[in-house]
């Protein structure tokens, strides 16, 4: 009887638990007619999370190489000034501490991180962020 007990009490304590972020790096961008996002997220050990997300507004179809180029290169002078910082996580959704809005979310099945991106009076937007071992010069790709 009393190992049935201590098995229930441990088995409540893990369920109360709070789950561990999946630790790694991810890269992604958005691009709509008239919306373009550049990318990165980081999650350290200790669950700290950096993100850098520069976007661009409005920008004409003849300007859109221009465009990803800027973004790229603006994530990657920025990176190194972004600061770590804590987010509250279910096991699922990432929120800032004490905060309502999702800010990233972790599907751990498919292992496929979304981060969201809110621009103002726009709709938040789902960014699809691939893993990456290292973070590249052009999230944009080739």
């Amino acid at each position: 009887m009393r190992k049935i007990a201590l098995f229930a009490a441990l088995l409540g304590l893990t369920a109360c638990s709070h789950p561990a972020p999946p630790q790694g790096r991810w890269e992604g961008t958005y691009e709509s007619s008239d919306v373009m996002i550049a990318a990165r997220l980081e999650i350290e050990a200790d669950g700290q999370v950096r993100v850098s997300a520069p976007d661009l507004l409005d920008i004409g179809p003849d300007e859109r190489d221009a465009a990803r180029a800027k973004l790229a290169s603006d994530l990657d002078a920025a990176w190194d000034s972004v600061t770590p910082r804590p987010m509250d996580f279910d096991g699922e959704t990432f929120r800032k501490p004490g905060g309502v809005a999702p800010q990233m979310i972790w599907k751990a099945k498919s292992k496929q991180m979304s981060l969201i991106v809110y621009l103002g009076t726009h709709p938040a937007l789902r960014i699809a962020m691939r893993e990456v071992g290292g973070f590249s010069d052009n999230p944009f790709g080739s």
